[in-house]
């Protein structure tokens, strides 16, 4: 697995360079006087020193060879792993050694499966599909004796401010025809393949191009992602009940039972719905609240309004609850967002 961009030694890569976006670490570049084990454990003590800690496992019919390449797009990074690499397991000694908490849309780029499995679930990813994981959580992955794969990789607080709910979405297959996943795939071919990109409005452009495709992909974001796995009529069901939260979701005393009572459906079907998305009613009203409220006290036409009042209209009844939910979303105090 590649994680950070890989900081190489002077063995490995001539560093008195400055610092580039693109960078290689390839077990070619090690001693060739090295047996193939003693290269091993060298290239893998690098790696746990330099990009993270993950414990590998190789092939024992071919010779031992692999290769990553990174590219940075701001806090992103593209990383690529190709070679004899047939296992990585991340356990709670690697979690703790290095404190990494990012997480990596694994995509396999080869012929054979990859398989594993995180937070309970279990992942089998054939060629072109991927599969949404994290470095914070033990981790196993099992391939075949030659294996390529790519890995967008993601810090923990730049994924989670953009979809909440992400992790929900771990270790569960995302397939080849999944439009996102294909248009995620042909955009970061664009980003590795192009000149490095320096110009910060498009590393910041490119940094949120990838971050919708992602939660697209992974179905962590967008109405039509939600729905992506229903159909028919239960596909039509929710989206009413999404289009009435969306509707209502100010009023201070909606609930699934109100939702349920005005499609006529029973509560139970409703909530039924929504846990297929992966967000609960009450969390889906309470980020809409909170997404009115942070957008009308950053909005100079509501500078004289007193954040009761704002949280009042957002639907917030118990200014302290606003206030306790406010500052966990967002980090800053309601008065702090103006």
């Amino acid at each position: 697995m590649s994680g950070k961009t890989p900081a190489r030694s002077s063995q490995i890569l001539n560093t008195e360079r400055p610092p580039v976006q693109k960078t290689a670490f390839s077990s070619r570049d090690l001693s060739l006087h090295l047996g193939e084990k003693a290269k091993f454990d060298l290239w893998q003590d690098i790696h746990v020193a330099e990009i993270w800690s993950v414990e590998y496992a190789v092939s024992d019919k071919l010779p031992f060879e692999a290769v990553i390449e990174a590219t940075s797009i701001g806090p992103l990074v593209l990383g690529q792993m190709a070679g004899t690499i047939k296992q990585a397991t991340r356990k709670a000694r690697n979690i703790a050694d290095d404190g990494n908490d990012s997480y990596l849309l694994l995509i396999n780029k080869a012929g054979t499966e990859l398989a594993g499995g995180q937070v309970g679930r279990h992942y089998s990813v054939g060629r072109g599909e991927a599969a949404l994981v994290t470095a914070s959580e033990p981790l196993t992955m099992f391939g075949a004796d030659e294996n390529v794969w790519m890995n967008v990789v993601v810090p923990r607080k730049v994924l989670t401010q953009a979809f909440p709910h992400i992790d929900n979405r771990l270790a569960l297959k995302i397939g080849n025809d999944n439009e996102a996943l294909t248009l995620l795939k042909r955009y970061c071919q664009l980003l590795e393949s192009g000149p490095v990109l320096t110009n910060p409005s498009l590393l910041t452009h490119a940094e949120t191009t990838l971050l919708d495709l992602i939660g697209l992909a992974t179905g962590a974001k967008g109405e039509m992602a939600e729905l992506a796995g229903l159909r028919g009529l239960r596909a039509a069901r929710l989206q009413a009940v999404l289009a009435s939260i969306a509707d209502n979701y100010a009023n201070p005393g909606i609930s699934a039972q109100g939702v349920a009572r005005e499609l006529k459906l029973s509560p139970r079907y409703v909530h039924d719905l929504l846990q297929e998305t992966g967000v609960s009613f009450s969390e889906r009203v309470l980020e809409l609240r909170l997404q009115k409220s942070y957008q009308m006290l950053q909005d100079r036409h509501s500078s004289a309004m007193r954040v009761s009042e704002i949280a009042m209209i957002c639907g917030f009844s118990d200014i302290a609850y606003f206030n306790r939910c406010f500052r966990r979303r967002f980090g800053c105090t309601p008065s702090g967002a103006r």
